[in-house]
């Protein structure tokens, strides 16, 4: 045993209980079907035969006496009753006949219908001496008649008794069966007993002794702050779980690193380029919107000349946004918090949006009931992360719809006391493979857009000290979750 591998006795000596338990099953099974067909064969045979020989030898004594009380009384109602339990005995006759399957039961049956229709024949001519007044004749005759009544009744006691001998056998049988099924299953378990203790051999040997030796070895070498327990599979799995815990930290600490690093080289990579854009694109830039303005209002333009200038005009402040975007993605300006009520700068930020909302046929709702305390925010700040979320969902429901607005306070591990904002729309939603995304720098669902909107929005939240997630989906609107720590109002 010793050169084989720990997994290999294992395998073995499980599959040995499985055999003695496979083979303790169908050897039971196999000796229940036969018990159970030889009950059926009583119940269905013998028990039903027995059952028809009573009521035949009953249907027999019972005829016992109507002539004599017809000869007491001469009353024919007696009569009448005679024939009644001559019927049934001829019906149990017929059905005796059909329950019965051997030789031997067959000649009884032909015996007992031989000896019976003699005797009814005797019986019918005692009958009619007893009609014609011959009493004496009949009373001779009706003695004869008694001689072969009991002689039939011992024939139906003998055809009884064959039936009752028939499930003493079946009975007999089973139980030597039921011996038989004892012994086997009781051999099958001593050998199940065996590789059982083998196995428990083996697991309190080779499983549970290295266990608890890996326990101690565990405790000596790790301070943690887990209760003792006697239970050394409970320690081991909660150590197992807290190094565990403790590579996926390390892990995710090592991916949120290099994420970091990755973020700070765009970073750096786009101060630079907004530094540059700035000095070289903003001042000109500035300048063509001057110009224009001057021109606008000096010139007598028509209509067309008019919507050329609407057009030159806002592709310009879009480029003006975008190197705002540039340039606050690249120069992370700095807090300048304040005790602020977040139900105002909901109010400031829908009032500003209150046209664009309306073009787009939008109704926007701030639905805070609750007071909340007052937070430590950038007002400015957050202000601008709900313009830029109700601009998006503007983007997104082209032909209308809703926004809802609402917060609520809570508490939120590892944050404490929060207070926790929703803006939900009902708009087309957002595809699940993007929802990772769109928190991403650059990444944008718009063909115009800049990518920047969402993860200015997140540095926001997270300077802050708090976080913003999404959830959505398809057909049934985007919801945003910004949640806010109490503690730094």
């Amino acid at each position: 045993m010793d050169l084989l591998s720990l997994r290999v006795k294992f395998r073995i000596l499980l599959i040995g209980l499985v055999m003695c338990i496979l083979t303790t099953f169908l050897v039971t099974v196999w000796h229940l079907y036969h018990i159970d067909r030889l009950f059926s064969e009583v119940v269905n045979e013998d028990i039903v035969a027995l059952q028809v020989a009573e009521e035949l030898q009953t249907a027999l004594v019972m005829q016992k006496g109507f002539v004599t009380y017809y000869f007491l009384q001469g009353t024919p109602h007696w009569l009448t009753k005679l024939e009644q339990y001559n019927q049934s005995f001829q019906d149990w006759l017929q059905k005796a006949r059909q329950t019965s399957h051997d030789s031997t039961t067959m000649g009884i049956l032909d015996t007992i219908e031989s000896k019976y229709l003699a005797y009814a024949m005797i019986r019918a001519q005692v009958i009619q001496l007893y009609k014609d007044g011959k009493r004496d004749q009949g009373a001779k005759l009706h003695w004869t008649a008694r001689n072969q009544f009991f002689n039939i009744v011992d024939l139906c006691a003998k055809y009884k008794n064959i039936y009752k001998q028939s499930i003493t056998n079946h009975f007999l049988n089973v139980s030597k069966q039921k011996h038989r099924l004892n012994i086997i299953t009781g051999t099958l378990f001593l050998i199940g007993f065996v590789f059982a203790s083998f196995l428990a051999f083996i697991i309190f040997n080779r499983v549970l002794a290295p266990i608890h030796e890996l326990v101690l070895a565990l405790q000596q070498s790790l301070t943690d702050s887990f209760p003792n327990n006697k239970n050394e599979i409970i320690q081991l799995t909660r150590r197992v779980k807290r190094l565990i815990s403790n590579v996926n930290q390390t892990r995710t600490k090592l991916e949120e690193s290099q994420e970091h690093l990755q973020q700070n080289e765009k970073l750096a990579t786009i101060g630079k380029l907004g530094a540059g854009v700035a000095h070289s694109v903003r001042n000109p830039l500035t300048s063509v919107k001057m110009r224009l303005f001057s021109l606008q209002r000096s010139l007598n333009l028509d209509n067309v000349q008019e919507e050329d200038f609407e057009v030159i005009s806002e592709e310009i402040r879009h480029i003006d946004t975008i190197l705002s975007n540039f340039l606050e993605f690249s120069r992370r300006p700095k807090l300048k918090p304040q005790k602020s009520d977040l139900s105002e700068i909901v109010t400031m930020a829908l009032q500003l949006m209150q046209h664009r909302l309306e073009s787009y046929g939008i109704t926007a709702k701030n639905d805070i009931q609750e007071k909340l305390p007052l937070l430590m925010v950038d007002q400015d700040q957050i202000k601008e992360i709900l313009v830029n979320l109700l601009e998006n969902a503007c983007d997104a429901m082209n032909n209308g719809g809703e926004i809802i607005i609402c917060a609520k306070q809570g508490v939120v591990e590892p944050l404490g006391h929060v207070v926790v904002m929703t803006v939900k729309d009902n708009g087309p939603g957002i595809p699940e493979e993007l929802q990772n995304k769109i928190f991403q720098p650059f990444f944008s669902a718009k063909e115009e857009g800049t990518g920047l909107g969402l993860s200015i929005a997140k540095r926001i939240i997270e300077d802050h000290g708090g976080w913003i997630s999404v959830s959505s989906k398809p057909e049934e609107g985007t919801t945003f979750t910004i949640t806010l720590p109490c503690g730094r109002a």
